[in-house]
């Protein structure tokens, strides 16, 4: 075991493997700005049989507790067909 850690390939691999998790952690409990969570828990709190409440157990709570990384990939696509639809109207 003590040979695996001294491959400097491995060793960086394993420490951006440990960041990447830090910042997911640290993602998971930071909410989103501007953002009524208790307002969004009430409304949760009468979903828990439906598609949302279901996904949120899932995600680990962070969809009612609206966490950055719990928005996944949708703000990415969003602003992506934005910036697609802007560029086609004003195509300075």
């Amino acid at each position: 075991m003590a040979n695996l850690l001294r491959a400097p390939e491995l060793k960086e691999k394993l420490l951006f493997t440990l960041f990447i998790l830090l910042v997911y952690r640290a993602g998971a409990h930071i909410t989103v700005p501007s953002l009524d969570v208790n307002a969004l828990r009430a409304a949760f709190g009468s979903l828990q049989n439906t598609f949302f409440g279901i996904y949120d157990m899932f995600v680990g709570g962070g969809l009612s507790r609206a966490t950055i990384l719990a928005l996944g990939i949708m703000p990415y696509i969003s602003a992506s067909i934005m910036f697609h639809l802007l560029a086609a109207v004003f195509p300075t």
